[in-house]
């Protein structure tokens, strides 16, 4: 039976504002600007963070740095260059703030600003593009990780043109360093670390306490096929040479040093090589070596490390829609949380030197997210960020966390959004959204500003239901494993079990049901669209519809394996148990399939597989192909056509408006 859940703790002031009458467009929803990439200052004096914008003219979604003064309260903008800014840093001392842009000759660079103000300036001229990078903890130098071989790559193009042999031909990441000093006067191209010739692609990577050593993670080639085989390394700098520290079955990525330099922390698999919906682990190691210890066996989620300090390791992760901080005794593996209500939604953290303060994105149902900062003995937050101040006349859905009972008796939850005047008397239209992953989650947030603008179909008087099905992240181990052998089938029992039980609570129109999701939710609704008839209208974005189609054409192949068991061959009942195509004879409901025409995650051609399918058996079905894309549409024009495509399916078939050529996304009454 569907029941409210226990009402969230909302840390971020609530926006009397939302009472306004205006509803969100598309083109208003695309132009927001959000805030993220919290970082704290050492000392906690600053925090740095990007606020992303919407740039029409170029097509981009562009972000600049900016920093609030957590003693005065003020907030300045200092970068403006149109190809904006990522992962910024701090300098040890506080003095500098370093990030990377594309802005000269379409590579990727780092780049310093004073924060006392001037320009910025730029510390690498690399060849390719920089990855990765880290500051020595005495400021004198930068590691950076670009891709090697670059001139060699360059005259074979010269002489034989471009190709590439699949699976052999890749462009592996070395590690370089910079000194500082000579950056800051001239940019320099990096003193390479690791051989261009060396047999590993370099990951993540951290300096040790004293500079005299860098732990990295690296796998054999850059390839998602290859992330099981991540080992740790130890590289000394006084003669480049290279120590494997860690190497067992299974990824093991991210290294950190604790704060004496005697251990390192870092993201293991444990051994388990086919671990994608298994629960990773922070682990120890000495950094001499030796065993490995994990350090999180007590945290059913996957743990994200944050810092080390004289409390233990600090690390994010889930617990269901909420996410918080917590702190582990390496000593012992006892976990804290260090973060207060148990609704909070909180995100990219980032510690003061001292381990005293943190910066963070707090999100909430009432308020977009914004940066906040808190001490963390007394965790108490605090917005310094006004965000939220661009929907104060905005009329926005309500939103809940709500839970029911599945096919098979697991309780699932799911985000309920309705119009403010909501009347349980009244039956409603219901859209259903589901999330990609299957490791994703959907939470109580504001708002939705991408594919499915949510809040425009609910103030026209329908509510939305977006499900953490089987598989999500942030409800532990085994409910992500109860989709394996079982893709698809159990995935459609969450959705159509919500939707009975919506139904059942008596304001829910039974024929005005409609899916639609991105992905993993795209093969979601596509599984829907074949094996129910539940649904008057479905959108497929970039979704499977047949497993044995995707696991010969993907970039990561081990996805499949990892979920079915097995490959095509091996066993072809469990992927024609799973594959949409394979109940296309059930197929009657209306689909909008939407793709990137580039896709190599989710290839096309399962787009074009279930089109034609459709269309053979008399089922009305459209497809739209974006130019240029992969798996993710990715420029706020294209995005704006994906939202007009899905507003103007589901407006006929929902609403009962006339259906639109999506070719014009105009009425076809209006066109004649």
């Amino acid at each position: 039976m569907l029941r409210r859940a226990l009402a969230l703790s909302l840390l971020a002031t609530p926006l009397a504002a939302q009472a306004g009458q205006r509803s969100p467009t598309v083109d208003s929803l695309l132009s927001l600007q959000s805030v993220g990439s919290p970082q704290i200052s050492p000392d906690g004096s600053h925090i740095a963070y990007l606020v992303t914008s919407t740039d029409w003219k170029q097509d981009a979604f562009v972000s600049q740095l900016w920093v609030h003064d957590t003693r005065t309260g003020t907030a300045q903008q200092l970068t403006r260059h149109e190809s904006g800014v990522s992962q910024i840093q701090w300098s040890p001392d506080g003095k500098w703030l370093s990030f990377a842009s594309n802005r000269f000759e379409s590579k990727s660079q780092i780049f310093a600003i004073a924060i006392a103000g001037g320009e910025a300036i730029r510390l690498t001229n690399s060849s390719s593009d920089v990855g990765a990078y880290r500051w020595r903890p005495d400021g004198a130098m930068i590691a950076f990780s670009a891709g090697s071989g670059a001139a060699a790559r360059k005259a074979r193009e010269s002489s034989l043109g471009g190709f590439e042999v699949v699976r052999r031909d890749y462009v592996m990441q070395q590690l370089l360093t910079v000194d500082v000093a000579a950056a800051l006067i001239a940019p320099q191209q990096g003193t390479a670390r690791t051989p261009d010739t060396a047999m590993y692609t370099v990951g993540g990577f951290d300096w040790s306490p004293d500079g005299t050593r860098i732990a990295f993670s690296a796998a054999t080639v850059p390839d998602a096929n290859a992330a099981a085989s991540a080992d740790i390394h130890v590289l000394t700098l006084a003669d480049n040479a290279v120590r494997t520290l860690v190497t067992q079955p299974g990824s093991d990525t991210d290294p950190h040093w604790s704060p004496d330099g005697s251990q390192i922390v870092f993201s293991s698999a444990m051994g388990e090589v086919r671990n994608y919906f298994k629960n990773s682990r922070l682990a120890v190691v000495d950094a001499a070596g030796g065993s490995v210890r994990a350090i999180t066996l007590q945290f059913d989620e996957q743990p994200n490390f944050v810092a080390w300090g004289a409390a233990g390791v600090f690390f994010s992760g889930s617990q269901k829609t909420a996410a918080h901080l917590f702190v582990v005794a390496p000593s012992t593996g006892s976990i804290s949380r260090v973060s207060g209500a148990d609704g909070a939604m909180l995100s990219g953290f980032t510690l003061t030197q001292d381990r005293t303060n943190a910066a963070f994105v707090l999100a909430s149902p009432t308020a977009l997210a914004e940066i906040a900062t808190s001490p963390l003995a007394n965790f108490s937050p605090r917005v310094v960020t006004q965000i939220s101040t661009q929907i104060r006349d905005w009329k926005l859905g309500l939103r809940e966390v709500v839970r029911w009972k599945s096919r098979d008796g697991t309780e699932i939850e799911g985000i309920l959004i309705k119009p403010r005047d909501f009347d349980p008397t009244k039956k409603y239209p219901l859209l259903c959204v589901i999330h990609g992953g299957p490791t994703g989650i959907d939470r109580p947030t504001l708002p939705d500003a991408r594919y499915y603008p949510v809040d425009e179909w609910v103030n026209r008087g329908a509510i939305v239901l977006k499900v953490n099905y089987r598989g999500s992240a942030g409800y532990g181990e085994r409910f992500r494993s109860l989709n394996y052998r079982n893709l698809g089938v159990g995935d459609a029992w969450d959705v159509i079990s919500g939707v009975d039980a919506l139904v059942a609570k008596g304001f829910v129109d039974p024929t005005k049901v409609a899916s639609m999701g991105w992905s993993q939710g795209g093969y979601i609704s596509a599984f829907l669209t074949t094996s129910s008839t539940r649904f008057a209208a479905t959108s497929v974005g970039a979704g499977i519809s047949d497993w044995r189609t995707y696991y010969y054409n993907t970039d990561i192949t081990p996805f499949t394996v990892n979920y079915l068991g097995a490959d095509p061959v091996a066993d072809p009942a469990i992927y024609a148990r799973t594959s949409p195509v394979d109940y296309i004879r059930n197929a009657k409901t209306p689909t909008l399939i939407q793709h990137g025409e580039n896709d190599r995650r989710v290839p096309i051609a399962n787009g074009y597989q279930l089109r034609q399918a459709l269309e053979d058996r008399g089922v009305p079905v459209e497809m739209v192909v974006y130019k240029g894309f992969g798996h993710g549409i990715t420029k706020p024009k294209s995005q704006r056509a994906v939202m007009q495509h899905n507003l103007a399916w589901f407006n006929h078939y929902i609403f009962g408006d006339p259906l639109a050529d999506l070719t014009m996304t105009q009425p076809r009454t209006a066109l004649r």
